[in-house]
């Protein structure tokens, strides 16, 4: 129970086992998450990512071990209506229209004519509503699969890969609607992104040749050497930056406690800085 009484949700993945025609993508996965968060899936082109969503939210059976939620098999009906899935594959005939689609999901969903009007301001589809799936570009498809997700409020949800595709603008107001939903709710994000799921994330689940190899807070993880970038005005060039990245001067610091000692040195040799930004991901490290 949380502090006004309601039940927290909570997730079991234990010693998941878990593939398509008995071929083993996913091997003795164990985790536990028991607190609203963004938990950004990491991992290479088939590591197991979409493998593991679709165990967890009960589309694929396990060859062994068990995903629960709240105690309850996520195969089971009632699990079932508390999680919502978007796949990377839009799943949307493509002679329907954008209204027809989103209205036979609203159906199915239970949503009401209200939650419709609400899901397609939202993601910006009043204009692409009566043209056809077939006629959508990628990025306006993926906008009506994440329509389909927000009809509902769920307890948990399981994205794989959503800003796939998408202009900045979409991407950035897909990532807010998501920012917004894990203040309360449980959210598992999968993403070829680093500095987008170091944004986004304050879990990472790092999965690597089907096994877990890190389950973490974002925050807690340090980079192998850590690197600030400088841009900077005029035509004086810094000395001692290990190399330059386009306009960034590059330094290798020990850590974020010597930037401000960095910016120091520059301006008594008068340098004149435009920016000072971080450059290395420690989530880089973690597939090397």
């Amino acid at each position: 129970m949380n502090d006004h009484g309601v039940q927290k949700t909570s997730i079991v993945v234990e010693n998941l086992t878990s593939g398509y025609f008995g071929n083993i993508v996913l091997r003795n996965i164990t985790f536990m998450i028991t607190e609203p968060a963004i938990y950004v899936v990491l991992g290479p082109n088939g590591a197991g990512k979409t493998t593991l969503l679709r165990s967890m939210a009960g589309i694929l059976k396990p060859i062994n071990g068990k995903v629960e939620l709240n105690g309850l098999p996520v195969s089971n009906q009632i699990s079932r209506r508390r999680i919502s899935y978007l796949s990377h594959l839009d799943g949307i005939p493509e002679g329907l229209t954008v209204i027809e689609a989103i209205r036979f999901y609203a159906k199915i969903e239970g949503a009401s004519e209200n939650d419709i009007d609400r899901v397609t301001a939202q993601l910006d589809l009043k204009g692409l509503l009566t043209k056809r799936f077939s006629q959508l570009s990628q990025g306006q498809k993926k906008r009506v699969s994440i329509a389909r997700i927000f009809l509902r409020e769920r307890d948990v949800y399981l994205l794989d890969e959503p800003t796939s595709n998408l202009d900045p603008k979409i991407a950035g107001e897909i990532r807010s609607l998501i920012l917004n939903l894990s203040k309360d709710k449980i959210v598992l994000y999968s993403s070829h992104n680093l500095y987008e799921a170091r944004e986004i994330g304050n879990y990472v689940i790092a999965i690597k040749e089907g096994r877990l190899i890190l389950f973490n807070k974002i925050s807690e993880l340090r980079p192998e050497s850590y690197l600030i970038g400088v841009r900077t005005m005029g035509n004086k060039e810094p000395t001692n930056y290990t190399r330059k990245e386009g306009e960034y001067y590059i330094y290798e610091l020990n850590g974020p406690e010597e930037v401000q000692e960095l910016i120091n040195k520059l301006m008594l040799g008068n340098i004149k800085i435009r920016e000072v930004r971080e450059m290395s991901n420690p989530l880089e490290d973690l597939f090397k």
